[in-house]
């Protein structure tokens, strides 16, 4: 009986976080004011190494992505000013919870659930102002040969988990990638072939009409890479590089109609 009342407390708290969630998803796309983005950083490799180069962020340290954003939108003509705001939260010792495997819908269903219960608790216990949008940034080690597996990030609660490295080498290239998992939460998707990792076109292109197409300058974000050659494409090394391309635009609601081609 006991156990009964337990999952049904839960089950309730759940619907309301979800509720909750649901609604400032909704209003995030409407623009009317700056979304707050918390980033929390992690140890990923338990290295030194790895916890040295996060000891030495600071507070300003991905003040570059909102200024990306800034400049993006003013190409979209939002008219909101600095949409995004990123705090750096607290730095978090404990392991997150395990991104679904190969389990399918259901797999992916409680993966879902267990991560907007993780954040819904990590805000209750905070005394700063709970953000619109939570990423947890997990730094690896810089010096290892893993292979990251991809960030994940969840509409449904607006959370993003960025696997980057820990060296300041690659900081300009992790500041790719959290802007990347930023605009999934927002409802962007992925413009690149997911077997190749090469950009898609026209969508993952940040110039299709370029003539000749290749190679390109710059990097449509939500594809990541800079095609170079029909079957090669780079990583850039900073946000400079990159550019948010109309139908992203139009994804998370800086553009009004769907474009034909980007």
């Amino acid at each position: 009986m006991f156990k009964r009342f337990r999952i049904a407390v839960l089950l309730y708290i759940l619907l309301f976080v979800a509720l909750g969630q649901f609604l400032a998803s909704r209003r995030a796309r409407d623009w009317d004011e700056s979304l707050w983005v918390n980033i929390h950083l992690i140890n990923g490799s338990n290295s030194r190494e790895t916890q040295a180069y996060i000891d030495s962020l600071k507070p300003n340290a991905f003040v570059s992505i909102e200024q990306f954003f800034d400049e993006q939108s003013d190409t979209h003509n939002l008219e909101l000013i600095r949409p995004f705001h990123i705090r750096l939260a607290k730095e978090l010792q404990q392991y997150l919870p395990p991104v679904a495997g190969n389990g399918g819908f259901l797999s992916s269903i409680i993966f879902s659930l267990r991560m907007r219960w993780y954040v819904a608790r990590l805000h209750w216990g905070s005394d700063e102002p709970t953000p619109d949008i939570t990423l947890f940034a997990v730094y690896h080690d810089a010096e290892s040969e893993i292979t990251l597996d991809r960030s994940t990030a969840l509409r449904k609660g607006m959370i993003a988990t960025a696997n980057l490295f820990g060296s300041r080498q690659s900081h300009g290239s992790n500041q790719v990638v959290i802007a990347h998992e930023i605009l999934h939460t927002l409802g962007a998707t992925d413009k690149y072939d997911f077997a190749t990792t090469l950009p898609l076109y026209p969508l993952g292109f940040a110039d299709p009409n370029l003539k000749p197409l290749y190679p390109q300058s710059h990097a449509e974000l939500m594809a990541g890479r800079v095609p170079i050659r029909s079957n090669e494409a780079t990583v850039p090394r900073s946000l400079r590089k990159v550019v948010v391309g109309q139908t992203t635009a139009y994804e998370i609601g800086w553009q009004p109609n769907r474009p034909t081609t980007d």
